[in-house]
């Protein structure tokens, strides 16, 4: 431990011996009138006189080093639209790697060029754009420097890619439109640019190249000069939508028509106002069900557009406990609850991040008609730092719940140097009056939450503290357990070897802890005590990682487990060991597999799961997933199994097509998905989706078919 505690504090207080920043830091963009024909041919005059930037260095492999191939960009405008001219040259060019080209692509496999630009120009905030050299995109909303990460959101822009023998060459157009800046006649803007090499596993950047930032600290960018005059062309964008469909259960039809839309208004170049009429989410992807092993509530990512656009100004955390969760409108125990309508105002005024929401949901069965609210606002404090605070309602004819909550957060990158801290804490209490009872339950209605993070490449710590009262009711969040106070840390070590072969860099986390208490009893719950005494990633790409984990758990009652199957109340304490690995995405063939054996409550469990992904060509993808539990208990034993299957078939970055399916053996059904999804124009949308259920019980049995058609159109005015 000794010896332990001297490398720590070594590698604490050393700083990095590279600099973060190249020179030029800036890039100028110039104005150009002309007409540029977006083919990836980079031939038109104004980049042969555009300001080019041209040093790269490596992140890495080799920290510091200048990049193997040679990487140029350059920036031109007009009054409307800024376009991005980006060479890309490679000496062996039959050897890039871009195995996908449908919108939304996962862009972590291929080579890839990446923008990241803050028009905000406030060393938080931007949106990061991605291609590839099939021309794919991916776009994603970034906050407070990548701790948000939206990449839900979809951003107007297009770009053209052209391959040949000395490389590959991108020209992309972004619309003023698409982003939201101040309207000073002198625009300076944050911007980085990174390029992966994906053969070689070499990632290299303009600016901000330390293995202690990822682009997305845009702190660490550069700054793009030379934009003057602009404009944002769409200060009213009119999205109607029209919905067709069929449903059929026992070969009986329920054909439906339903239209409906979005309003949205600039009101200033960086704040939105956004009204929805009969909103509706028909083209969403189904969700992919879990069998709980578990004695707590499980959390289902959020898939519909309307809310993901944005989430980013609504969001905070109490710990783990989530203050406003969006499933929770529209949605009620599984079933779809219709929406009439509402508002959202969100952006950005100054220093400050506003998300306002309100929305209304029709009558449906017991469930009554019911307004969703919420109130956010964010304001930024010195560099990187903030405070908030958050209020939510939900009220009904039955009563109302309301959350009140409060957020500073103190990050830097300088500390020690040039390391990444994080402070923060958080409160919110809770409000709930049921107008039957007439009643406030207002005692034991708060939780709080202090953390400390220290995310660095070579040590990574993590503390805190969580309570959760017992009265704590979040209605429109999500926390999975209440009356808890929870302790966590966590330390691991990521050293890398400049001379050791094979290993890009070890893993040791000598501890990783989550100790619960009772509230209001202060008896010990359950604990989850992890350490890894060894991982590592490959310089190709692979990872391993094999974990020793203690757990304990003390339920005061009993719990069903599943199918009638429980798990007496009393104090268990299991021993399970766990292997975890993945192989490069890179490839044609890869996979992710994870092995977890080990003491489970009165028996024993091994959980195994594999997950394989195929990639055909640029337009086939393939992956197949399973996932099993073995569970053995003095009562009974039993198999758990989920199986799901993804084809992708994507004709061009707007023409793409897709299925999905899962089973499992609890439900004993088969979901299919199957969906198109056509961008006419950019901003605009069809979608056609069937959705099956087949039943599995004792023969394969089809219970219900949905088809539906929704044409989203967007006009800008």
């Amino acid at each position: 431990m000794k010896h332990l505690l001297i490398y720590f504090l070594i590698l604490l207080y050393s700083s990095n011996l590279y600099g973060q920043h190249s020179k030029p830091d800036t890039l100028i963009a110039s104005s150009y009138d002309g007409k540029i024909k977006l083919d990836g041919q980079l031939t038109e005059s104004c980049w042969l006189e555009a300001v080019v930037i041209d040093k790269f260095t490596q992140r890495e492999q080799c920290e510091g080093s200048p990049a193997t191939e040679k990487t140029r960009i350059a920036v031109v405008y007009n009054s409307i639209e800024i376009y991005f001219g980006i060479w890309c040259f490679d000496s062996e060019p039959d050897k890039i790697s871009a195995q996908q080209i449908g919108r939304d692509f996962s862009w972590g496999s291929d080579d890839n060029v990446e923008l990241m630009i803050s028009p905000f120009n406030d060393n938080r905030n931007g949106y990061l754009f991605v291609t590839n050299p099939n021309g794919a995109l991916a776009d994603v909303w970034v906050g407070d420097e990548g701790n948000d990460f939206n990449k839900d959101w979809n951003g107007v822009w297009d770009v053209a890619v052209n391959k040949n023998e000395q490389g590959w060459f991108v020209e992309m157009v972004i619309p003023f439109s698409t982003f939201k800046f101040t309207k000073d006649s002198i625009q300076v803007w944050g911007i980085n640019f990174e390029r992966n090499i994906r053969r070689k596993k070499e990632q290299v950047l303009w600016q901000g190249w330390s293995r202690l930032y990822e682009i997305e600290k845009i702190s660490q960018g550069g700054k793009l000069f030379g934009i003057n005059n602009i404009q944002q062309e769409a200060k009213i964008e009119i999205k109607p939508y029209m919905i067709a469909g069929t449903e059929l259960t026992d070969n009986k039809p329920d054909n439906s028509v339903k239209i409906g839309g979005e309003v949205n208004f600039d009101i200033t170049q960086t704040f939105k106002l956004n009204f929805t009429v009969n909103t509706d989410f028909a083209q969403v992807e189904l969700d992919r069900k879990q069998i709980n092993l578990s004695r707590f509530s499980l959390y289902y990512p959020e898939k519909r557009q309307f809310f993901l656009e944005g989430k980013n100004y609504y969001d905070m955390n109490v710990g783990s406990a989530r203050l406003f969760y969006s499933r929770r409108i529209g949605i009620d125990q599984n079933n779809i609850v219709p929406i009439i309508g509402g508002a959202r105002l969100f952006g950005k005024l100054n220093q400050t991040n506003i998300g306002v929401m309100s929305l209304q949901t029709y009558l449906k069965d017991t469930i009554p008609t019911t307004n969703y609210s919420i109130i956010r606002i964010k304001q930024n404090i010195s560099k990187q730092s903030s405070i908030g605070f958050i209020t939510t309602q939900k009220y009904s004819g039955k009563g109302y719940n309301r959350v009140y909550g409060a957020d500073i957060t103190y990050s830097t990158s300088e500390i020690f140097g040039n390391k990444n801290l994080i402070v923060g804490g958080e409160f919110a209490l809770s409000e709930t009056k049921i107008f039957v009872e007439n009643e406030n339950i207002i005692k034991n209605n708060l939780s709080y939450n202090i953390s400390l993070s220290y995310p660095n490449d070579v040590i990574e710590y993590d503390f805190g503290f969580t309570s959760v009262e017992k009265g704590f009711n979040p209605e429109m969040g999500f926390t999975n357990r209440k009356n808890y106070q929870m302790f966590y840390t966590e330390l691991q070590f990521n050293p890398r070897f400049k001379n050791l072969p094979f290993f890009r860099n070890l893993i040791f986390k000598p501890i990783d802890i989550n100790y619960y208490i009772n509230e209001e009893t202060k008896t010990t719950e359950s604990v989850f005590y992890e350490w890894r005494p060894f991982g590592f990633v490959s310089k190709s790409g692979e990872f391993m990682e094999f974990n020793i984990q203690h757990v304990f758990d003390n339920p005061d009652e009993d719990f069903e487990l599943i199918d009638s199957i429980y798990i007496p109340a009393g104090k268990y304490w299991d021993t399970r060991f766990e292997i975890q690995s993945s192989t490069f995405r890179g490839r044609k063939f890869s996979a992710e597999a994870s092995v977890n054996i080990g003491e489970f409550y009165t028996g024993h469990r091994q959980e195994y799961a594999l997950i394989t992904f195929f990639n055909f060509n640029k337009h086939l993808n393939v992956s197949l997933d399973w996932q099993r539990n073995y569970i053995d208990l003095p009562e009974k034993s039993f198999t758990t199994d989920e199986i799901g299957g993804r084809i992708d078939y994507a004709f061009s970055p707007k023409l793409q097509t897709g299925l999905f399916a899962q089973w499992n053996n609890e439900d004993n059904n088969i979901l299919v998905d199957y969906r198109i999804n056509w961008i006419p124009k950019i901003g605009s949308f069809f979608y056609f989706v069937i959705n099956q259920e087949f039943n599995t019980k004792n023969t394969i049995k089809l219970e219900r078919t949905t088809i539906v058609g929704k044409l989203i159109w967007r006009f800008a005015i």
